[in-house]
């Protein structure tokens, strides 16, 4: 199989675990119905509160994410990315930001943590600090082929604007780059579109990026807009501002045709970086 569907959901969640998974299995159902063979689940998609909370439950968290991904493949049938849920660190004060994609029987196909932490001051007034909260992952992510479909490469939000990581990811065989975030508004506004579109362009890749939209809590709002880029960079679909899902097809000869058309990748002077 070299076209299939794949899908990016979009969530708003809150510190309401229980009604988290609601909401996330109501949009794998539904894109299970219409024909998703490959669903992403947005950074996040389990717990975006406070973090002493996410600390205090995040070994009770991290079991129950990785067991409601099993499920949920299992029962529709998908192959489903987790884009992002908090697993202890070990020392007691911080966690992982794990991805897990799971195949359709409900078997772990492959897992990442997050590497680049976003730290910084926005111009709002809003202040990242996740490296006070979060241990940055220690291995590159590994490209995941998976039978019937395509070689994946995962990566989490702020990923998204550090180029080589992707570079790596495609220069490791990767088809599609999936891209969860939970993105602020006030980036996001500016940057989410140019970002994603950028990474499926330089690498000829497709880009699958599930998404956080809307207000979780205080002042902690997302962007939404989960899209579905193809290798030309063209936005294939946009979930805008509401909770729900892109969904679009996938071709993996489009990636073959398209890297043949303009064989950026082969023109690379590797030998003078």
């Amino acid at each position: 199989m070299s076209d299939f569907l794949a899908a990016a959901v979009q969530l708003t969640s809150t510190s309401n675990i229980e009604g988290n998974f609601s909401a996330a299995e109501e949009q794998i159902e539904l894109a299970s119905r219409r024909g998703a063979d490959l669903v992403g689940l947005p950074e996040n998609f389990a717990f975006i509160g406070e973090d002493q909370h996410r600390l205090e439950i995040s070994s009770t968290l991290a079991e129950k994410c990785s067991q409601f991904l099993i499920t949920m493949a299992r029962r529709y049938q998908v192959v489903l990315l987790g884009g992002g849920f908090p697993v202890p660190a070990g020392d007691g004060q911080r966690t992982l930001n794990r991805a897990e994609l799971v195949g359709c029987d409900g078997q772990l196909l492959g897992r990442y943590d997050k590497i680049h932490l976003f730290d910084v001051d926005l111009p709002d007034g809003n202040k990242y600090q996740e490296s006070e909260t979060i241990v940055s992952g220690k291995e590159l992510p590994s490209v995941i082929d998976i039978p019937g479909l395509c070689k994946v490469g995962l990566s989490i939000c702020y990923d998204v604007r550090f180029p080589e990581l992707f570079r790596y990811l495609v220069d490791e065989g990767a088809e599609l780059l999936m891209i969860p975030a939970a993105f602020t508004a006030f980036t996001g506004k500016d940057h989410w579109q140019v970002l994603l579109q950028s990474r499926a362009i330089e690498n000829t890749a497709y880009v699958v990026a599930p998404a956080q939209t809307g207000e979780h809590y205080r002042r902690r709002q997302s962007h939404g807009h989960a899209m579905i880029i193809d290798p030309w960079g063209t936005v294939l679909a946009d979930a805008g501002v509401e909770p729900g899902a892109s969904i679009a097809p996938v071709d993996t000869a489009r990636v073959k045709s398209i890297r043949s058309q303009m064989p950026c990748l082969k023109h690379r002077k590797k030998d003078l970086f």
